[in-house]
């Protein structure tokens, strides 16, 4: 039953938000289309285009008191103006302001009539960044204006900079913005939290924090701004980051609210195959593995989160799962972000279940024609277990009974493309379980929200005999040593990869890097055998060179990050890591696992290009000394941010605009806790709050 809070809503602030841009004075048909290519559709949506950062025009600053790489407006009189069009146009204005000291405004792109502007003894105000020039103090391209007698007025705050849209300028969506903020109902109609808990946070209302964030007074903190930690935007970050907790917790309500089949059989089916294991599990995987069959057992659906280290177990543990799901008479879906990793699992599947008797079917975007109608009436007749990528989610498979979704490093996919994978077993009785798995180690904060919507395991401990990995830091001028000591290796019967990487995301660019290093360290090591293998390559020729590198054909496997999870050959204890500073930690960390998984000991080279940023020589460092996947990711998580770590640009609902769940962690269990009470005491509160912050994205929470 709604609350009468929301009949209250339902009169105030949302009508204000939900109004359409076109509302506004001077927003036409095609502005309108503009914006809603950026997902701007109403007034609420303006409110929450927070600037990317501020430019203080409220003041003028002498040109004497200027510093190199200030942000700065100046105004002066022009003494001197220099045209040029011999060899490039080039327009330089020379102004004074009796400080005694001189300027340059530069400008290279310009029109004859923008340089008839500048006339000696006219005055110009004028902002953007100095910088040191040919002729002193300099700034290129600034935003300015030509007066004669009367100056423009100072503005009264700072002045906001946008995100760009393509068509609109930043004046223009600042003025936008504005106009919206001249809509805002009253603190009171426009707040969503309940009133004790606004007073406990000791912020200020959201319609004091919205105008302080859009048109803060001159005297505010920029640095504070700047940095994200103003009480504005903190109270902005926690009802977005309670929009977040809310949006997960309804899906997990949702879910939970469906029955799910008992899967308790199976103890035998898993009996034989632990047997013939060459390993006997470890405590934690029989831990995890006793939490998913207690959730299996169970009439409600399995929401179950396994993240561990690379080579802790995961898959053994899916597996295991599985078998309770078959032997229940139901079907197991296994999707993996990557065709080198879904080859993987589905590789280590066909060893351990078709000697049970069970069915695996394999199912990729590159199985077309006859074998992909083939796999498919299978799935529909009732095959007990498919293995695949993305093609698992598209429209035209169909299982005839899934029991069990299981999702190989979720934050590859997103939300929504687990839900849609799910949705294949459902029927109006019953849906699937859930099991994700992750090998991204994720700081416990940030886990328990990001996955507010499932149960957590942890898989903290590898197996017996793992001996860490060594970490060096190699400067590039000493690739010649790291290449004779690759020689070192392989000649002692020891197999190892080189990894190579861009800034650029780019599988073209990737592929060329490492066709050169290939070409290259073919020459100098000639009497070694090297593979290549990237990810532009066909499937069947990238799994040829990985099964000659895993049969010790291969001494030297040069690669891209396509090898980041997925690969396992024990037999392999060198790995070097070019350009390692353009990685991150966690990336970083499961390049390394790929080694150490053996018995013997084992070495990654982290080869890079000095100089070393202070930032960059703190990240590697740090992998040197630690092989602690957790306090990796948490090192991650300050350094490069939660969307960043998760890649959560994909998911959908973890798009964060204003929080940053490493800087506000301590909000967050006052999120927790007050996401669970509304939703058992005021759903209609909660509803208005997913409402503001999610719009069209809520469809991901309601499946």
């Amino acid at each position: 039953m709604p609350s009468s809070f929301s009949a209250e809503r339902d009169r105030g602030a949302l009508p204000a938000g939900a109004r359409p841009l076109s509302s506004l004075v001077g927003v036409g048909p095609a502005l309108v289309a503009t914006l809603a290519r950026r997902g701007l559709l109403c007034l609420q949506d303006l409110w929450f285009t927070l600037p990317l950062r501020y430019e203080d025009l409220t003041r003028i600053t002498p040109v004497a008191a200027l510093q190199s790489g200030q942000r700065a407006q100046v105004e002066g009189v022009v003494t001197q103006v220099e045209t040029g069009f011999r060899f490039r146009p080039l327009l330089q204005v020379v102004i004074e302001d009796g400080s005694g000291t001189a300027l340059v405004l530069r400008f290279i792109h310009f029109r004859r009539a923008q340089a008839a502007q500048f006339v000696p003894g006219m005055r110009v105000r004028a902002y953007g960044e100095v910088r040191e020039g040919h002729q002193g103090l300099e700034i290129v391209h600034p935003r300015y204006r030509v007066f004669d007698a009367r100056a423009p007025q100072l503005a009264t705050h700072l002045g906001a900079v946008y995100p760009l849209t393509e068509g609109v300028t930043n004046a223009r969506m600042a003025s936008l913005v504005t106009r919206a903020l001249a809509q805002l109902p009253c603190a009171a109609e426009l707040d969503l939290l309940p009133p004790l808990d606004s007073a406990a946070l000791a912020l200020p209302d959201l319609r004091s924090a919205l105008l302080a964030v859009h048109q803060p007074a001159p005297d505010d903190d920029l640095t504070a701004l700047l940095a994200g930690t103003h009480p504005a935007q903190r109270r902005l970050a926690f009802e977005e980051l309670l929009a977040q907790h809310l949006a997960l917790r309804q899906l997990r309500q949702r879910a939970r609210g469906h029955a799910a089949p008992v899967c308790a059989e199976g103890r035998a089916l898993m009996h034989r195959l632990r047997v013939n294991l060459p390993y006997a599990l470890t405590s934690a995987q029989q831990r995890v593995l006793d939490e998913i069959l207690a959730d299996l057992a169970t009439p409600q659906p399995m929401l179950r989160l396994v993240q561990g280290d690379v080579g802790s177990g995961k898959t053994i543990i899916a597996a295991l799962a599985a078998l309770a799901v078959v032997a229940s008479g139901r079907q197991v879906a296994l999707a993996a972000p990557t065709e080198l990793l879904a080859e993987q699992h589905y590789r280590s599947f066909v060893t351990w279940l078709q000697p049970l008797g069970i069915e695996v079917l394999w199912l990729a975007g590159k199985v077309q024609g006859r074998a992909r109608n083939a796999a498919l009436k299978r799935l529909s007749e009732g095959a007990a277990v498919c293995v695949g990528t993305h093609a698992l989610m598209q429209e035209g498979v169909q299982f005839r009974n899934l029991g069990l979704a299981i999702v190989d490093e979720q934050h590859r996919f997103g939300v929504h493309q687990r839900l849609s994978l799910v949705e294949k077993g459902g029927t109006a009785d019953e849906v699937p379980h859930q099991l994700v798995l992750t090998a991204t180690p994720i700081p416990r904060t940030l886990a328990m929200t990001a996955y507010a919507d499932l149960d957590i395991s942890v898989l903290d401990e590898l197996p017996p005999g793992r001996i860490p990995v060594q970490t060096t830091l190699v400067a590039a001028s000493r690739r010649a040593e790291v290449i004779e000591r690759i020689h070192h290796a392989c000649a002692n019967g020891r197999q190892a990869y080189w990894v190579c990487t861009l800034v650029e995301e780019s599988d073209v660019l990737a592929a060329q890097a490492a066709a050169v290093a290939h070409i290259e360290l073919s020459a100098a090591l000639p009497m070694l055998s090297i593979g290549l293998v990237h990810g532009r390559m066909k499937p069947a020729a990238k799994q040829a060179v990985m099964d000659a590198f895993k049969r010790g054909e291969l001494a030297l496997l040069v690669a891209t990050t396509v090898i980041e999870v997925g690969v396992d050959v024990s037999n392999a204890s060198l790995m070097v890591i070019e350009n390692a500073e353009r990685l991150g930690l966690a990336q970083l960390h499961q390049l390394r696992g790929r080694v150490g998984r053996g018995s013997t000991a084992s070495h990654c080279v982290l080869l890079y290009q000095p100089p070393l940023s202070a930032n960059a020589r703190a990240r590697l460092s740090l992998l040197r000394e630690s092989n602690d996947g957790f306090r990796i990711a948490e090192m991650d998580l300050k350094l490069r941010g939660a969307g960043e770590m998760l890649g959560t640009r994909q998911t959908g609902l973890l798009a964060l605009r204003v929080a940053d769940l490493a800087r506000d962690a301590d909000l967050l269990p006052m999120v927790r806790e007050l996401a669970d009470r509304l939703l058992q005491s005021d759903p209609g509160r909660a509803e208005l709050i997913l409402q503001r912050w999610f719009g069209s994205a809520r469809r991901y929470a309601q499946a």
